[in-house]
Order: C-alpha cells, then sequence, then structure tokens
C-alpha cells in the first residue's frame, strides 16, 4: 500500500492493528482537527472514551510555516537556535497558549478532562510532518503518569517514525515513505476538517 484513500479508511485499518488494546483502560486522544475523524472511530472500536488534545508549533521568525517548536496547554518543546531571539521564542509562547486555551474550551466545552494516570493512552493524528506539535503532546501526556503512550498515525517520513519509535510504548503507523513532502501527498482525499466537524464527533462519541 502507497496511498489511503481517505481518514475513514486510515482509522479503519489503525483500528486493526490497535485491537490489543480492546478492554484496556485507556483513552484515545485526537490531535486535532485532522486527528479527530480518525481518532473517533478508533475509539469506538477500542470501547474507549475520546478527547482532544490541543497544541500548535512556533513557526520561524522569518517563514511561519517552518516549526522551530510546538506549545501545548502547559509544556513547550524548543531546542534554542542562534538566529532566533528568545523574547520572540516567549511571546509566540503566550500568544499561542491563549489561543490554546479558547480552541480547548471550544472543541470539549462542558466535558471533565478524563485523568490519564495509569490508562493506556494513544495518541491519534492524521500524519506526522515534522513531528513538532505530537513531540509536545507525548510530553504532555507523560506529565500525567500514564500506563503506556501509543502513537497512531497512518503516515509519518522513516526518521519521524524511528525517531517516536524509541519516546513512546508503541509506535503504529501504516507507510513510511522515503520521499515524503507533505501528509496529504499520501491520500487520495484529503479534505479539511473543519471545527463544526469535530465537535460532532466528540458529541457522537459521548453517546456511544
Amino acid at each position: 500500500m502507497d496511498m489511503i484513500r481517505n481518514r475513514e479508511e486510515a482509522a479503519q485499518l489503525l483500528a486493526e492493528r490497535l485491537q490489543k488494546y480492546t478492554g484496556e483502560q485507556g483513552v484515545v486522544l485526537a490531535i486535532p482537527r485532522g486527528g479527530v475523524p480518525v481518532a473517533a472511530p478508533i475509539a469506538k472500536k477500542l470501547g474507549m472514551p475520546l478527547e482532544v488534545t490541543v497544541s500548535k508549533k512556533i513557526g520561524h521568525p522569518l517563514n511561519p510555516e517552518f516549526a522551530i517548536g510546538a506549545v501545548s496547554m502547559d509544556s513547550v518543546s524548543y531546542s534554542p537556535r542562534p538566529d532566533v531571539p528568545e523574547e520572540y521564542i516567549k511571546r509566540e509562547v503566550e500568544r499561542i497558549r491563549e489561543s490554546l486555551k479558547q480552541k480547548y474550551k471550544l472543541f470539549m466545552g462542558k466535558r471533565q478532562h478524563i485523568p490519564l494516570q495509569d490508562r493506556v493512552v494513544i495518541i491519534v493524528d492524521d500524519g506526522i510532518a515534522t513531528g513538532r506539535t505530537l513531540e509536545a503532546t507525548v510530553e504532555l501526556v507523560r506529565k500525567e503518569h500514564p500506563r503506556k503512550i501509543v502513537v497512531a498515525v497512518p503516515v509519518a517520513p522513516p526518521e519521524a517514525a524511528t525517531r517516536f519509535s524509541k519516546m513512546v510504548d508503541d509506535f503504529v503507523c501504516l507507510l513510511t515513505p522515503p520521499f515524503f513532502q507533505a501528509v496529504g501527498q499520501f491520500y487520495v482525499e484529503f479534505s479539511q476538517t473543519s471545527d463544526e466537524e469535530v465537535i460532532q464527533l466528540l458529541e457522537e462519541q459521548d453517546k456511544v
């Protein structure tokens, strides 16, 4: 397999690989927005609650698309660079964190965060590009002392796959293509996921 049809197919294939966790006390953590349509069917299949975790990359001051770090609600993943002032990083962390709080409230509504201690935590996204956002998420999850951290993604560059395999207890990935430019190039259909779709999927999972 060198292409994935869509996020629904990705979810189905990943759920098959994750069946060993059925019946475990766990939680599926989706990285919005694109990770939620992948995570929701997995959570349903494994009989686990679904939750979102918000984090965002820190862009380089001269090229915002180039990730130099990432911020979650209470952690930062960043390696100092000589071409980026510390003041810029501090300012960006504060700005991003404020927007993350608003986004989390939008998605989660009145739901309470599920404590992750002693649980199997399965972090799901629709693919890994630089991996900065996912690294921040793993660090955030680790602070809550889960029993096991699992990362499940449809596609990742080989170097990212190697890195995360060492970082977490279990790394599940469908494709690790050598010539990697962007996550979307390995999907036949890769439409944008809206905030409304995220909220709807979370509400549907609440009824399961």
